[in-house]
């Protein structure tokens, strides 16, 4: 998996924590501390072009604001979702980063070339073949 290019600094992320009880809220006992990950994506000192790339995408957690927002809440411990949701941050973060090399263009072969001829001639038989004959 390639790293960021770049740094991510940790003062630009703010952290809210939420007290949530468990589905239909069944149980008291089994009370998960939920955080909500929220990172201003034009006040951040990340690349200008990552930036842009990051408003252009269509994602839930970005909102029309332009912020980021990450919601954890499958552990216990309200450390154990800080780090999940930070890690799920960084994921989307070298997502976006990530630029696939062009690849060089290349000119079909002859014997491709061939091979499509012969397939668009094997298409109109079989169109034929398909066809109810007239009596």
């Amino acid at each position: 998996m390639p790293s960021i290019p770049f740094q991510l600094n940790h003062d630009e992320i703010e952290f809210t924590s939420i007290r949530s009880q468990g589905t239909g809220g069944q149980n008291v006992n089994k009370v998960a501390s939920a955080i909500h990950l929220r990172f201003d994506i034009q006040h951040s000192s990340l690349p200008a072009e990552l930036k842009t790339r990051l408003l252009i995408l269509s994602d839930q957690r970005i909102t029309a604001e332009g912020e980021i927002v990450i919601k954890a809440q499958e552990h216990r411990t309200q450390e154990k979702n800080r780090a999940e949701a930070l890690k799920r941050l960084e994921d989307l973060l070298r997502q976006v980063a990530f630029t696939p090399k062009k690849r060089k263009e290349t000119k079909p072969t002859r014997a491709s070339k061939e091979r499509r001829l012969v397939g668009k001639g094997l298409r109109g038989a079989v169109k034929k073949l398909r066809k109810p004959e007239d009596f």
